[in-house]
């Protein structure tokens, strides 16, 4: 009984081995047969497109003023009276502060009262003068009628002559007294501070009752109708800035906002220790929104195209030194790999110059694909296909 329960279970277990060895032969035949070719990849598309394409080179910057300068006394005194503060705007040629001018005044009454002396001096000196020349003329007359003898002449020309001198010193004292009342006028004129240019008070340096010295700064004023936006470009993007090229300007205080500008000036020299060169974009500030001192973020516009064929920058793949991008024909979901020819580039899209492109592209899995190579397509409806530019 024992031997035939044995002779039972090994029976069963040669079945089992049996089963074994045809189903992994079976199952290794079906294997062969399925994977006689490379598994499809799952990629996403995009059309090709065409139209308007500008590139742009991307820097960063920092506003300044159109002008800055400062407002400072010429002279020595304390501040009597100052009229303006931070944030206000100023006129050209408004007054901005005053200076104590007592000294100032009394030093031009000084010198209009030394101008009157020296005036009255010359008019006696003007009177003698004629009376030498009158006398000299008539002992001329005398001495040619044999009346007046020769140390008479002699006597009224070392006169005459003598008077020339005092007169012509008189003059002289005038012109001295003038030149010195028109400084002690301009000292005065020096003690009331004016704005050479319109603009608004950016800082405020002293307060009222402070004593200056000559040149102690009192306020600047900056004008900011128009602004300077300088930025520093690299020696790779160098040659392709222009001056006059277009820019738009961003700033964190107006995220939504663009301001725009020229490229107004370009460095001749780049540094040597960075290898940049400074560079200027002039921006109109009509609303004068942008400040000095802002954080910029400049694009500038290095190239334009009106109609040309581009596609998303993503779709791009380097072999080497070359660059190409990867088609699918959506009905025969099949990826041919072409090499490309490629113009200006955008924050998003690449000008494809040559050749000519008439279907989809792969924007995501082209660097598993091998040119032929199946791919999985998502599922497209009328709904969510690509767009095809025209």
């Amino acid at each position: 009984m024992n031997k035939k329960i044995g002779f039972g279970i090994g029976g069963l277990v040669v079945l089992f081995l049996l089963w074994r060895v045809f189903n992994l032969i079976y199952s290794g035949q079906s294997g062969v047969g399925q994977r006689s070719g490379p598994p499809p990849v799952a990629v996403e598309i995009d059309s090709v497109r065409h139209g308007y394409l500008s590139e742009t080179r991307q820097l960063t910057g920092t506003v300044f003023p159109q002008y800055k300068y400062v407002v400072a006394p010429k002279v020595s005194g304390r501040v009597m009276k100052l009229y303006k503060r931070i944030g206000d705007w100023v006129k050209d040629g408004e007054v901005v502060a005053r200076i104590d001018d007592a000294e100032y005044e009394q030093s031009v009454i000084e010198a209009e009262a030394n101008l009157n002396i020296a005036l009255a001096s010359l008019a006696e000196a003007e009177t003698q003068f004629d009376l030498a020349r009158q006398d000299l003329e008539r002992v001329r007359s005398l001495q040619s009628k044999g009346i007046a003898s020769s140390s008479e002449l002699d006597a009224a020309l070392s006169n005459y002559t003598a008077q020339e001198s005092r007169y012509q010193l008189a003059q002289a004292q005038v012109d001295q007294r003038r030149a010195a009342l028109k400084s002690a006028q301009i000292r005065l004129s020096y003690t009331v501070l004016t704005a050479s240019k319109p603009g608004f008070v950016g800082e405020r340096f002293v307060d009222e009752g402070a004593l200056l010295a000559p040149n102690t700064a009192v306020i600047s004023i900056v004008g900011i109708d128009s602004v300077i936006v300088r930025t520093t470009i690299i020696e790779r993007d160098y040659g392709y800035i222009r001056v006059g090229q277009p820019a738009q300007v961003r700033v964190d205080a107006y995220r939504e906002k663009v301001f725009h500008g020229l490229v107004s000036r370009i460095a001749p020299l780049l540094q040597e220790n960075a290898r940049v060169a400074e560079m200027e974009v002039e921006v109109t500030n009509p609303t004068r929104l942008l400040k000095p001192g802002m954080f910029t973020r400049v694009n500038v516009q290095t190239a334009e195209r009106e109609n040309t064929q581009f596609v998303p920058s993503r779709a791009l793949v380097r072999r080497g030194s070359e660059t190409g991008i990867y088609l699918v024909n959506p009905q025969v979901k099949l990826a041919r790999y072409v090499s490309v020819e490629t113009g200006i580039v955008s924050s998003d899209y690449t000008e494809i110059i040559s050749p000519e492109l008439d279907t989809w592209v792969v924007t995501l899995g082209q660097h598993l694909l091998d040119d032929g190579s199946p791919v999985i397509l998502p599922e497209m409806t009328e709904a969510n296909q690509p767009e095809r530019a025209s």
